[in-house]
C-alpha cells in the first residue's frame, strides 16, 4: 500500500496503485500536467560540463538548460557505480533497501518505482538506452534497452519482442528513437515522463567518426596529484584503476591495435571494431594509425608515458561528450519547435561521477569527490511562476532525491518507503531549515574490477569521514574538505581533530540508523548491535 509521503506541490491525480485521472495543479493559471524528460548519461565527471568547470570543453546545449534553469552545485550519489546508482534513482532508496548492491546483482523489478506510480497516475511513461540492472524494465508503456553496457556502434537492443540491432552511433540512436516516440508513437492527450539514458561517455570511449578529429592538437593540464603516492591512504593505494598502469588497457581503452599489442582486453577492441561500417573504420584507421605510429616512435617509459596516456584518454573522453551534447541539443530543439519546453520539466544528470586524471585514475567507485559527485542541471517551464527560473541551488542533494521530486512535481503520491527527500522546496527558491547537513554514502562491489573496497561514509559541508572494511583493510579515513579539497591528507586521529571525528563518528552512526542500514556484521559492530 503507498501512502503519501508528504504535502504535494500539485492536487494528486489517484492513489499510487488506483485509476488514473487527470493531473491538474494548484496553480490556476496553468491546465496542463508537467512532461517529464529525464537525462542521464553515463560517467560523466562534473568537470567536463562547462557550467561547472571550463578548462576541457565547452558543452552549450547543457549549459543551456542552465542558463534556462538551475544547477546545483552539491549533487551527490549514494553509490557509485552504474547499476546500483540507476536502481538508487528509480526507487528513492540506498542500496541496501532496494538489494541491488552491485552490478552484479539482478534488479527486484517487482519493487515500487517513480516510473510506475507515473504509469497508474495517468502518465505515459518510456525508456531508451542503458538500463543495466539485468531484469526487464517494469512501469514503462515503451521500452528499448541496451544489451548490458551496450556498443558504441550499431547498438543492439532489447525490446519486448525480442532484440534488434539499430545501424548508427549509440548517442544518435537513443536519440533518434526517443524522438521518434515523442512525434509518432506517444498519445498526445496525456502527460509523459520520457527517460533517456545514454552509454556515453562510458568506457571505452569510442567517439563518433564525424567527432574523431576533435582535441587532437590539444595538451590538457594535468591534474596537481596526478602522480599521488596515497600515503595514509591504503584503500587508495590498493585500487587498479590507474592510468599509468595496464589498468588502463593499451588497446581497448588507448585504441592501440597492433599485432605487437597484446592486452588483456584486446579482444575486446577487436569485438567493438568489427560494428564500424567500412567508412566509418577508414575515418578511424586515419586517426587512430597515426596515433599508434606516433606512439612506437616516442618510446615512452616512466612519467612520460603516463602522461601521454593520460592525453589520450582525455582526447577520447571529451570527444564522446560532445556527441552527448549536440544530441542534449537535438531534445531541446525538437522541444523548442514544437512548443512543448514551457510544459515540460528537463533534466540532465549522471549516474556517477567520473576521475579525469586525479589521483591518477579513471573509473568512479570511491566516495572522493570527483566520482561522489556527481552533474544535475533542472530546465523549468517559465509559466509555472512558483518555481525559480535559473540560479545555483547549494544546498545538499542526492540521487534517491530523484524519485521523490519527480513524484511531487507530477502531483503524484510519495511512497513512504522512499528514502529520498523531493526537492522541489528548493526549485522554488526555498531554504527549508529541516534540510539535510549531510550526506550518507555506502560502496559494495568487491572484490571485482579495479579492487575498490568496500566502504562507507558522512560528508559535511566542510568534513567527511569513510570506513573501508573488508577481510583485508579496516581503514578510517578524514578529510578537511576546506583546506583539502584534493582529499590527499588524511588525518583521521589527529589531536587537533578529535571534536570534529568525534562529531562525525556520531552524524554517521545517526545516518547509518536513520536509514537503517545495519544489516551487514560489520556495521551491527559499529553501531553497537
Amino acid at each position: 500500500m503507498i501512502r503519501e509521503k508528504r504535502l504535494l506541490l500539485f492536487v494528486p491525480l489517484a492513489s499510487a496503485l488506483g485509476a488514473a485521472t487527470s493531473c491538474v495543479p494548484n496553480d490556476s493559471e496553468n491546465h496542463k500536467p508537467l512532461n517529464i524528460i529525464y537525462i542521464m548519461s553515463d560517467d560523466h565527471s562534473v568537470q567536463t560540463i562547462s557550467s561547472y568547470d571550463n578548462r576541457f570543453i565547452n558543452t552549450p546545449n547543457i549549459d543551456r538548460i542552465v542558463s534556462e534553469g538551475v544547477k546545483f552545485t552539491n549533487s551527490f550519489v549514494a553509490n557509485s557505480i552504474s547499476g546500483p546508482s540507476r536502481a538508487c534513482m528509480l526507487t528513492g532508496k540506498f542500496s541496501h533497501k532496494n538489494s541491488m548492491l552491485t552490478n552484479l546483482t539482478r534488479f527486484d523489478s517487482t519493487q515500487v518505482t517513480f516510473p510506475k506510480i507515473l504509469q497508474e497516475n495517468g502518465y505515459q511513461t518510456a525508456i531508451f538506452g542503458k538500463w543495466h540492472l539485468k531484469s526487464e524494465p517494469s512501469g514503462f508503456d515503451r521500452w528499448e534497452i541496451l544489451v548490458g553496457q551496450g556498443q558504441y556502434f550499431d547498438p543492439i537492443f532489447i525490446t519486448p519482442q525480442g532484440r534488434v540491432t539499430h545501424k548508427g552511433y549509440s548517442t544518435d540512436v537513443v536519440t533518434d528513437l526517443s524522438l521518434e516516440w515523442l512525434e509518432n508513437e506517444r498519445d498526445r492527450d496525456k502527460p509523459f515522463c520520457l527517460i533517456i539514458h545514454h552509454k556515453a561517455p562510458h568506457r571505452n570511449w569510442m567517439p563518433n567518426t564525424t567527432d574523431i578529429d576533435l582535441f587532437e592538437d590539444v595538451t590538457f593540464p594535468l591534474p596537481h596529484n596526478f602522480f599521488d603516492e596515497y600515503e595514509g591512504r591504503p584503500a587508495a593505494a590498493a585500487q587498479e584503476m590507474s592510468i599509468a598502469k595496464d589498468e588502463m588497457d593499451y588497446a581497448f581503452d588507448l585504441k592501440l591495435n597492433d599485432p605487437d599489442i597484446q592486452t588483456r582486453l584486446k579482444e575486446n577492441l577487436t569485438f567493438a571494431l568489427r560494428r564500424l561500417d567500412s567508412t566509418q573504420r577508414k575515418e578511424w584507421n586515419r586517426v587512430y594509425d597515426s596515433v599508434l605510429v606516433d606512439f612506437k616512435s616516442r618510446n615512452l617509459s616512466g612519467r612520460e608515458l603516463a602522461e601521454w596516456k593520460y592525453q589520450r584518454y582525455m582526447k577520447d573522453y571529451l570527444k564522446c561528450i560532445k556527441s552527448l551534447d549536440d544530441n542534449i541539443g537535438r531534445v531541446l530543439d525538437y522541444l523548442k519547435k514544437n512548443n512543448m519546453l514551457e510544459n515540460t520539466i528537463i533534466v540532465y544528470t549522471s549516474d556517477q561521477g567520473f576521475y579525469m586524471g586525479e589521483h591518477g585514475w579513471f573509473d568512479k567507485r570511491f566516495m572522493y569527490e570527483e566520482s561522489f559527485r556527481t552533474p544535475l542541471v533542472i530546465r523549468l517551464p517559465k509559466e509555472y511562476k512558483q518555481f525559480r527560473k535559473r540560479g545555483d541551488i547549494n544546498q545538499f542533494v542526492q540521487n534517491i532525491d530523484y524519485a521523490p521530486t519527480i513524484l511531487e512535481l507530477a502531483g503524484a503520491p510519495i511512497p513512504e518507503e522512499m528514502q529520498g527527500e523531493s526537492f522541489v522546496p528548493l526549485l522554488k527558491g526555498k531554504n527549508p531549515k529541516e534540510w539535510r547537513t549531510s550526506l550518507y554514502y555506502q560502496y559494495f562491489e568487491y572484490p571485482a574490477e579495479h579492487a575498490v573496497r568496500r566502504h562507507y561514509g558522512v560528508r559535511t559541508h566542510r568534513y567527511k569521514l569513510i570506513r573501508f572494511y573488508g577481510h583485508d583493510i579496516n581503514n578510517w579515513e578524514l578529510y578537511d574538505l576546506d583546506k583539502d579539497p584534493a582529499e590527499m591528507n588524511n588525518i583521521y586521529n589527529k589531536p587537533e581533530y578529535s571534536k570534529v571525528q568525534s562529531e562525525l563518528h556520531a552524524e554517521l552512526k545517526k545516518l547509518m540508523i536513520k536509514y537503517e542500514d545495519f544489516e551487514e556484521e560489520d556495521k551491527k559492530i559499529y553501531l553497537g548491535l
